[in-house]
């Protein structure tokens, strides 16, 4: 994938490996009126074609500065996939299933070494249990705070995974940071604070939010686990302190 901005306009080269037609359906998605105000939308509503390559065309909008991190709009993010995950799909184009589950199997596989962590992430992923058939929804895919620009307001961005699915793996990052002790538990408690005050549909009323995340938190764990790991090796270094944690991780998954 290759993203180039010039002036107040973005272009994205998607990966070869993104299906272009379950790209079609997403990109209009986020052009239609039922996403307004919630997605950044394109400003193309059709997928164009460079060199072979799936092309994309975007406003520019403002992402979050790195020394923003304290501040952080987790808030406004949990509001917008609230938001997102309350859009009837009747008001959408028919959407393809949404990447969220698919990303740590692939992740997983992107692993060559066999060494302890290899061996301790995959069988962290095996034992993964079968996800519960639950309602399906409009989801984001693949949320994180990357995936949120200001241009006079905060919107969602990336189309790549957008689909029908569980909401709540949309939760699952930020559910996983807070469970490998990455994020804090104030900051935790504010995102799905603002979260449920949305009326958001992921957890369920008058739930243990975990009953619905738990699942998603230990399947992001190790997705995130196995892209450390991959980075590691393709850096010829070792293991940081945040890897490390998301390991260790792993470890507590296979010893539960």
């Amino acid at each position: 994938m290759v993203v180039l901005r010039r002036g107040e306009v973005v272009v994205k080269a998607h990966s070869l490996r993104d299906d272009v037609e379950a790209l079609r359906p997403r990109l209009r998605a986020t052009a239609s009126a039922a996403l307004a105000g919630i997605m950044l939308a394109p400003l193309e509503p059709e997928v164009l074609s460079v060199a072979g390559r799936a092309v994309t065309v975007w406003p520019a909008g403002r992402p979050i500065r790195q020394d923003e991190t304290d501040s952080a709009p987790w808030e406004e993010g949990a509001r917008l996939l609230a938001r997102l995950h309350a859009v009837p799909l009747t008001l959408l184009p028919a959407l393809p299933p949404a990447g969220g589950p698919a990303r740590a199997a692939r992740a997983v596989r992107r692993m060559t070494g066999d060494g302890p962590v290899e061996q301790l992430v995959r069988r962290a992923f095996a034992e993964l249990p079968a996800p519960e058939r639950l309602p399906a929804l409009a989801t984001h895919g693949d949320w994180h705070l990357g995936q949120l620009v200001r241009r006079d307001r905060w919107l969602l961005i990336d189309v790549d995974d957008l689909g029908v699915g569980d909401p709540a793996w949309d939760l699952a990052r930020p559910a996983a940071w807070y469970a490998a002790g990455l994020l804090e538990p104030a900051v935790w408690d504010r995102f799905l604070g603002a979260y449920q005050a949305s009326g958001g549909p992921a957890l369920g009323a008058g739930q243990d939010p975990w009953q619905r995340l738990d699942l998603p938190a230990r399947a992001l764990t190790v997705q995130l686990a196995a892209v450390a790991v991959v980075n590691a090796a393709r850096e010829s270094r070792e293991l940081d302190e945040v890897e490390h944690s998301l390991v260790e991780s792993c470890n507590r998954i296979v010893r539960a």
